[in-house]
């Protein structure tokens, strides 16, 4: 289902509910609704929310199932609950751990700029804490798939395996992305940019939503670093990276358009690429049951 409809149709749950200040608060904050749906989602698939300590402050994690161990990693301005609709699909047969980022969702730092390095460095705390002595396969979406190469580029021997959809750690992507809108008419441009043209529009209140939290929101803070992103960039490096890479792309991406993973695929000849058709830059919320899917074949070694 998607996310919009799922709002639109939980608003009117909720005016039956609550009545008219439960619309409000629906209306007002749809984004806030979306993760608390996902982090429900989650805990009904019988994951369960943990924290680790970390370099920059405690970090938020939800896990469940068991198995060879996978780590979820969301791209920036996101959180955990991105996975709500793919996580469950796979706790069968894996030990998932679907993580909040650095200073995003209930991850900390609450304030100040986020930089890929305070990121990288939760992210290996969480491995050690929560996957000890063992390799993880590393499935990460924009940013989460940026530092997940970074994971396997500086720790090769707890790395199973690198999935990248629609990320990865080259400089170049599209210039003209509007990544922090100041208006609905921006918004509603930078949400065209990462989603397939024949999916439903996006209701403005939620355009609204998106503009405040590009004012003040964890995408915002990351931005702010943006003068560092440099430091941590692999260009000329990947072909250094020992484990296994996969690349799943969603075509319809303008963000980081399928040029970006060719890219990728010339610096690594044995890496996999399954593309998504009719799909956009966050497969996991536009296409969950089409990535679930090919990442299932992916981790079965089936691609």
């Amino acid at each position: 289902m998607k996310i919009w409809v799922a709002i639109v149709l939980l608003a009117v749950a909720v005016v039956l509910v609550l009545g008219a200040w439960g619309a409000w608060w629906v209306w007002k904050r749809p984004l806030e609704v979306f993760a608390m749906m996902g982090r429900q989602a989650l805990e009904r698939a019988g994951m369960r929310r943990v924290e680790v300590k970390a370099p920059c402050g405690v970090q938020s994690a939800w896990v469940g199932g068991a198995g060879p161990a996978l780590l979820l990693l969301h791209g920036a301005g996101d959180s955990a609950a991105t996975w709500s609709q793919v996580a469950p699909g796979l706790v069968g047969q894996y030990r998932v751990v679907a993580l909040d980022l650095a200073g995003h969702g209930k991850s900390e730092p609450s304030s100040g700029p986020i930089d890929v390095g305070v990121v990288l460095g939760g992210v290996e705390a969480a491995l050690d804490q929560l996957v000890p002595g063992e390799r993880a396969t590393l499935v990460g979406n924009s940013l989460g798939a940026w530092v997940a190469m970074l994971v396997a580029h500086r720790q090769p021997e707890r790395v199973a395996a690198v999935v990248c959809i629609n990320g990865g750690a080259l400089t170049g992507h599209n210039e003209g992305a509007r990544v922090l809108p100041k208006n609905r008419d921006e918004a509603r441009d930078a949400v065209e940019q990462t989603r397939d043209a024949a999916s439903p529009p996006v209701p403005g209140f939620v355009l609204d939503a998106i503009v405040r939290e590009a004012q003040h929101g964890a995408l915002a803070r990351f931005a702010a670093s943006a003068s560092t992103m440099h430091e941590w960039v692999l260009d000329d490096k990947l072909g250094e990276i020992r484990p296994p890479v996969h690349l799943v792309w969603g075509e319809s991406d303008q963000v980081m358009p399928l040029d970006y993973a060719r890219r990728m695929q010339a610096e690594l000849p044995s890496a996999t690429l399954v593309t998504l058709e009719r799909c956009g830059h966050v497969p996991q919320v536009e296409c969950p049951a089409r990535l679930l899917v090919v990442l299932r074949g992916v981790l079965g070694g089936k691609q």
